[in-house]
């Protein structure tokens, strides 16, 4: 039988360099106390990514919006929910950490696949 494994997608904008914010993810990391099995790939320009058609579609809307990043996680034996609450948090507190200036409106979204569908979290 395979393993499960989660997966979602959270849409940033961020003033930081990709270089920036991957060098803070291990103590935001910390800070959330993320599982170890979390696993989190960076992405500058949305449309780099291989997503299917529905994602695809939510990345060029973000991309047109000014959205920077896209930040994918997987996550072995989780539901795609649970993965999409893990990156949340993680995403909370990269909004809480120096890589955003103090009142700097976050802009971002988080979504995950859920009965053939993304959803927002």
């Amino acid at each position: 039988m395979e393993k499960q494994k989660g997966k979602a997608y959270a849409f940033f904008d961020c003033k930081a360099s990709k270089e920036t914010i991957e060098g803070a993810l291990p103590q935001i990391r910390s800070a959330v106390e993320t599982p170890k099995q979390l696993e989190l790939s960076l992405t500058e320009n949305p449309n780099d990514l291989e997503l299917d058609a529905d994602l695809h579609m939510i990345a060029r809307e973000a991309n047109e919006a000014g959205i920077r990043y896209v930040m994918q996680a997987t996550y072995e034996n989780a539901t795609n929910e649970q993965t999409a609450d893990e990156l949340a948090a993680v995403v909370n507190q990269a909004y809480q950490s120096p890589l955003y200036e103090q009142g700097e409106r976050f802009r971002g979204n988080i979504v995950y696949e859920e009965k053939g569908s993304y959803v927002s979290r």
